[in-house]
């Protein structure tokens, strides 16, 4: 499994509604909003890197409100 944290940028007065949309979505661990440069920060898992891929412009990045998204990939060093 490979597990990543996805940085999200909303439209203004998007976010809750943006967290609340991704985190029905399956693979999603936890959407939650935050304050500070991004606005829903979303703790995803898949089954490897390509499917996460998908995951991120298939699903989350069709979401209406995002305007950008970061896909950080959690590594065990």
């Amino acid at each position: 499994m490979v597990q990543a944290y996805i940085l999200i940028q909303t439209e203004v007065g998007k976010a809750a509604a943006v967290a609340a949309e991704i985190a029905g979505s399956p693979g999603v661990l936890s959407a939650e909003d935050v304050t500070g440069p991004y606005d829903v920060i979303v703790r995803a898992e898949a089954e490897n890197v390509d499917q996460l891929g998908k995951m991120v412009t298939s699903r989350i990045q069709e979401t209406e409100g995002i305007t950008r998204t970061l896909t950080c990939p959690v590594v065990h060093l």
